[in-house]
């Protein structure tokens, strides 16, 4: 059960984290409660629906899993809440390229704590 819920965790962060960075425009001082909750939303959304997605396409490609990541998080994003910069669509595709990259990174560090033997599954 718990390799089942991991990547659930991990997607609604990585989807969190892109929002948090992406709405405040990477000034991580600027955070408040509201884009938090914005944030929560839009990462629980999203990583919910990358995970079913992800899992009934049964595949483990890291490639695969960040592209339906950020497609995922580019939607609910801007499902949302309306963009704050440039046209109305630019900050949920900023948004989405972010979690895909975050899980491409996470991925790779992931993979190499595995090869070195420090994470155990």
């Amino acid at each position: 059960m718990k390799h089942r819920i991991t990547p659930v965790f991990e997607n609604v962060a990585e989807a969190t984290t892109a929002c948090l960075i992406t709405m405040t425009q990477g000034n991580i001082l600027a955070l408040t409660v509201s884009h938090w909750i914005i944030a929560s939303q839009t990462g629980i959304a999203a990583g919910v629906l990358a995970s079913a997605a992800v899992m009934l396409a049964q595949t483990d490609n890291r490639w695969v899993i960040a592209s339906i990541l950020g497609l995922a998080t580019a939607v609910v994003d801007y499902v949302v809440h309306p963009g704050m910069f440039g046209p109305v669509f630019a900050e949920a595709i900023l948004t989405g390229t972010g979690a895909a990259g975050l899980s491409c990174l996470v991925g790779a560090v992931w993979r190499r704590f595995r090869r070195a033997g420090v994470a155990t599954d």
